[in-house]
Parts: C-alpha cells; sequence; structure tokens
C-alpha cells in the first residue's frame, strides 16, 4: 500500500494514502476497517492485478468515486459513473433545507437531478413528500433510475430543460454554475460531465433561466438553490425580484454561502 501511495503522490493525488487504501480494499472486495485490521494479510494475485489497473487510472486522476462505482451521500450510497457529477458533501445542506423547511406531503421537483442524489434523499428522508427528479440528460436520468431501484425509493423521473409540465410547491436544484473557462482539477475537467459543471461566462445562466421559469409558477412557494463561492448575493437579488418575499442564504461547513432559499 505504501508503493501505490507514493505513486498516487507522484501523480498529484491530494490523500494519496486514503486513495490508496479505498481502492485496496476495493480490489479486495473488503471494508476499509477490514483491511486496516488485516493489512498484514498476503494479497493475492487476481487482487493485485486489479489493484495496479486501479492505481493506474488513479494516477491518470480518475475520480475516485468512478473508479469505485459508487459514493456516499446523505444516509445513501450511490452508483456513479462518468454519466454524472460526482454528488459532493455541499449539495447535503440542500437536502437539508428541504427536509427542515418542507411542508408535510409538498410536491417537490429536483431540477438537475444527476445521479438522483437530491431527489433520493429528499424521499428516503422525509417518505411524505412527492418527490420528482427532472434532467436534460436521459443518460443522467437511467443511473438516477437505477439508483432508485436498487435503494427501492419512490421517485417520478422526467426528462426536461429545466422544469416539465408537473405542478409543484417546491423547486430545489444544483445546477451547473463554474464559470466557463475556469481552471478546475484533472478530476473534474477531464471526467466529470461538462454540461453539469459549466453555465457561461458568470457561471449563473442556467440558475437565471430557472428562476425565470419558476417566477411564472404561481404553485411554487419554495424555491432552494445551491449556488458556489461568491454567487449567493446575486442569486439572492434574483430570487427576491423573482416574487420570493422572504430569501435565507445558508452556509456549509466550510462557512461559504452555499444554498440560497427563497419563500412566498
Amino acid at each position: 500500500m505504501a508503493r501505490g501511495a507514493a505513486l498516487l503522490g507522484a501523480a498529484g493525488v491530494q490523500q494519496p494514502r486514503l486513495d490508496a487504501e479505498l481502492l485496496l480494499a476495493h480490489a479486495l472486495g473488503v471494508s476499509r476497517t477490514q483491511l486496516v485490521v488485516g493489512a498484514r494479510d498476503p494479497v493475492g494475485p487476481r487482487a493485485a492485478a486489479v489493484y495496479q489497473d486501479l492505481l493506474a487510472r488513479r494516477s491518470e486522476r480518475e475520480p475516485v468515486a468512478y473508479l469505485l462505482g459508487e459514493k456516499p451521500f446523505r444516509r445513501l450510497r450511490l452508483t456513479v459513473d462518468r454519466r454524472v457529477l460526482i454528488p459532493r458533501p455541499e449539495t447535503e445542506l440542500l437536502v437539508e433545507a428541504g427536509v427542515r423547511l418542507l411542508p408535510d406531503g409538498a410536491r417537490v421537483a429536483d431540477v438537475g437531478t444527476g445521479s438522483g442524489a437530491v431527489a433520493l434523499a429528499l424521499a428516503d428522508e422525509r417518505p411524505d413528500l412527492d418527490v420528482a427528479g427532472i434532467d436534460v440528460s436521459e443518460d443522467a436520468l437511467e443511473v438516477a433510475r437505477c439508483n432508485a431501484e436498487r435503494l427501492d425509493l419512490r421517485v417520478r423521473w422526467a426528462c426536461a430543460d429545466l422544469l416539465d409540465g408537473g405542478r409543484y410547491d417546491a423547486v430545489l436544484a444544483n445546477l451547473p454554475y463554474v464559470e466557463d473557462g475556469c481552471e478546475l482539477a484533472p478530476e473534474i475537467r477531464c471526467y466529470e460531465p461538462a454540461g453539469a459543471l459549466f453555465a457561461g461566462p458568470d457561471g449563473l445562466q442556467s440558475i437565471r433561466r430557472l428562476i425565470a421559469a419558476v417566477a411564472t409558477r404561481e404553485s411554487v412557494a419554495m424555491l432552494a438553490l445551491e449556488v458556489g463561492a461568491g454567487q449567493a448575493a446575486v442569486v439572492a437579488e434574483l430570487i427576491g425580484g423573482a416574487g420570493f418575499a422572504a430569501v435565507e442564504r445558508m452556509r456549509d461547513l466550510a462557512g461559504h454561502e452555499r444554498v440560497v432559499v427563497g419563500r412566498r
């Protein structure tokens, strides 16, 4: 494992030891805890070959989540691949807003659902909600549907550019918010879907479109959006201008204003 960590470190990986442990555990078919407990156990030739392949791919900066084929999110373990953005811890704040603020039985749209992370977490933690996951990408929706079936969670899926024709009480969204041309880590730039990342010169193209669409839907009493660092003030103003009188900015664990919530 030390050699694997050294290889990854030389390739510029930020957490080489952790990644080496996760990849070896995956190759062996055990948990990371089991790996540590059995650290002196020999590694068979088949597992060693799998591990070497994983190390080579990680050295090319392929994300660990894609190599493992899954990513933890809230109480769930989601299947992910290159068709969808890897769920981030920051997005859990968007779910928290929904869990805390949505009234019983609300009809909720998760716009830009990707792997289904937000929609499925809401369905898991608030089974009273009527949840829909919407994405413009059929490839992404295929991943989301597979996650829903495996987790046995009830979500309606729809392919649409932002909102579909459904009637909703609330809209939550983690849309693309990275500025065009922004320098990103190789794990993101080379592997994650660009359409789920970039949104115009200021990163707000998709967010502006969604706010404009929601403004015309009188049934929507709550709009919650994940935003990038430094975007919260502008997005809060846009949401307020769309008829949402009460606007709240929520900070993530790093202290960044990460989610903007409007209610009317």
